[in-house]
């Protein structure tokens, strides 16, 4: 899954692909590297992000899931918003990525409507809290907890759970013990039964482990997505398509195939 944020203040890539021409361009590259999905997203959900109105990430997203769409890619739309939902599935976005798991108002009876797969992600608090002191009894047990309430709550909308993937969330409300915490338990997930996302790419964590910027989180990042695979993760979200590709081959033939 590769990441295109078209938005100014993403942490990765905040403001590069604001332009859509040059969205565009960048989306076709990875999908040419070996994307299998497009992940679309309009407003940013990093630590401290605020939120925009509907309509202002509409005006972001809709074009770009379009244009994608008619060139043939698998679209996903990284939102949390009924409208953003609705609008974007009905042009063609196939996978619905929520990192609040369908809790805001409407949203879930939006994606029930929709004919698309849908992500749900567990975040403790909101992008613009959710970094100050987390806490966790057990952080694995809690976000299956979530998870567990979230499919359920899918399901009793009518949602099939054929439908339904689940993403740990990491980084989301989530201090760098717990994320390893939760990568090394990341098998325990299992016990849902659902396929299984893991965005893992540049993440803040890597700064902290390696003491490297953005830009040079590369090798950091790789090693990370070796670990989620080991912990059966089966789609994993990346801005660095072409050099997670090559792991993931390498890493398959290791495996077996």
């Amino acid at each position: 899954m590769g990441i295109l944020n078209v938005t100014p203040d993403s942490f990765a890539d905040g403001g590069r692909y604001v332009d859509h021409t040059l969205a565009l361009e960048y989306a076709k590259e990875m999908l040419d590297s070996g994307a299998s999905i497009i992940d679309v997203g309009g407003e940013s959900t990093r630590p401290g992000a605020n939120t925009i109105s509907a309509a202002e990430e509409l005006e972001r997203v809709l074009p770009i899931v379009q244009a994608l769409v008619l060139h043939g890619a698998l679209v996903s739309i990284d939102t949390s918003k009924a409208t953003v939902m609705t609008a974007c599935s009905k042009a063609g976005a196939q996978l619905i990525n929520d990192v609040r798991a369908l809790r805001e108002p409407g949203a879930l009876a939006a994606a029930a409507a929709s004919e698309a797969t849908i992500c749900l992600m567990h975040m403790k608090g909101d992008p613009s809290t959710m970094q100050n002191v987390p806490h966790y009894a057990n952080v694995s047990d809690e976000v299956i907890d979530f998870l567990r309430a979230r499919i359920a709550a899918c399901v009793h909308a009518g949602i099939n759970r054929e439908r339904l993937l689940v993403d740990p969330g990491f980084g989301f409300g989530k201090s760098l013990q717990h994320n390893l915490t939760l990568l090394r338990e990341l098998s325990s997930l299992e016990v849902l039964g659902l396929p299984l996302v893991v965005g893992l790419s540049r993440k803040s964590m890597l700064a902290t482990l390696t003491g490297r910027g953005v830009e040079e989180r590369l090798a950091g990042s790789l090693a990370l997505v070796l670990a989620s695979l080991e912990g059966g993760a089966r789609i994993i979200r990346t801005h660095d398509v072409a050099e997670t590709v090559d792991a993931l081959k390498v890493w398959a033939a290791f495996r077996g195939g």
